[in-house]
């Protein structure tokens, strides 16, 4: 039995945040929420409430134990990009580029 949760269009870029998701792949749901606990990045917070949406999803069909959970799959793939224009020198203008990206996590029982 899998649970699963999801984050479209996240206003944080995809190859940053998917140095945070290596870290926590494959682990067991507690370790994972305590190494995201201590990361210093912004990124680690969204993952982190994403993984307790999984594990409520998780609890509320009442099938599967909690304590038993790891993560077995967390996927990082490019959203929409954002575009915005800033003015540069001689009346050109240079390119902003906003990445988005969409989170899925799947957590599975041991």
């Amino acid at each position: 039995m899998e649970a699963k949760a999801a984050l479209r269009y996240s206003r944080i870029s995809p190859r940053k945040t998917r140095l945070v998701a290596d870290q926590v792949r494959g682990k067991s749901i507690g370790e994972a929420l305590r190494i995201l606990a201590h990361m210093d990045k912004k990124r680690a917070a969204v993952i982190s409430k994403i993984l307790n949406s999984a594990v409520a999803n998780a609890m509320a069909t009442g099938v599967m134990d909690v304590d038993n959970l790891y993560v077995k799959s967390i996927v990082i793939d490019g959203g929409p990009t954002i575009k915005r224009f800033r003015p540069r020198a001689m009346g050109r203008a240079g390119r902003i580029l906003k990445r988005t990206s969409h989170i899925s996590v799947v957590l599975e029982e041991s």
